[in-house]
């Protein structure tokens, strides 16, 4: 039985992906390096660090924190015209409160770009039962680590938990870890995210209300 639900950020609960990497190719123009949206794609769900870090290798760049910062620095400024809040996440939430279950967060993003787009849908930390971020882990996706944190501190078990994720890596994250996959086809084809291990495909979140209705 579910009794746990964990959502990746990106992709699930908001789209960031046009002003992350508007964001990026900023910090990097400041650095002197002109670099295109499309250098980031292979690096999404990864976490900051590689993906500015990837992208830094690409062009033969030294990768360092004070990049990310930057990058995170100007995200912050424009996140609010930028990230798109998906329809219906507001009344989705509530929906799944009503119908008894944990939710929380589990994002290969830093704390810094969680913060903001928890913001931008109108919550933050404390309407969730736990949120873990990129900054709280020591491996990224598609390691299982940030989904298993965020079930131990829901006081579940991976058996009961199902991961909401919309990326490759973040679909063979939820499978290691043992638990129940839901892909969401905003970033990636669905035969993909299958491929990946992903249960069931919804093209949109709110649609995992129907799948967890049939039980």
């Amino acid at each position: 039985m579910i009794n746990n639900i964990i959502f990746d950020m990106d992709g699930v609960l908001v789209d960031s992906e046009e002003a992350l990497p508007v964001a990026c190719v900023e910090m990097f123009k400041r650095r002197g390096v002109a670099v295109i949206p499309e250098d980031f794609t292979p690096f999404m769900g990864m976490g900051e660090n590689r993906y500015i870090g990837g992208v830094a290798e690409k062009y033969g760049i030294p990768y360092s924190l004070d990049m990310k910062a930057e990058a995170y620095a100007i995200y912050g400024e424009i996140a609010g015209e930028l990230v798109v809040v998906y329809d219906g996440i507001k009344d989705m939430i509530k929906k799944l409160r009503t119908m008894g279950y944990k939710l929380a967060v589990a994002s290969a993003a830093d704390d810094p770009k969680v913060n903001v787009n928890l913001k931008c849908i109108g919550f933050s930390k404390s309407d969730f039962d736990a949120v873990v971020t990129g900054s709280d882990v020591t491996k990224h996706k598609p390691d299982p680590q940030v989904f298993l944190m965020a079930c131990k501190q829901m006081g579940g078990l991976p058996a009961q938990s199902v991961v909401i994720e919309d990326t490759k890596s973040g679909c063979e994250a939820a499978k290691a870890a043992g638990m129940l996959c839901i892909g969401v086809t905003s970033n990636f084809d669905e035969s993909i995210l299958k491929k990946a291990g992903a249960d069931y495909i919804v093209a949109k979140t709110p649609e995992i209300i129907g799948i967890l209705e049939k039980g």
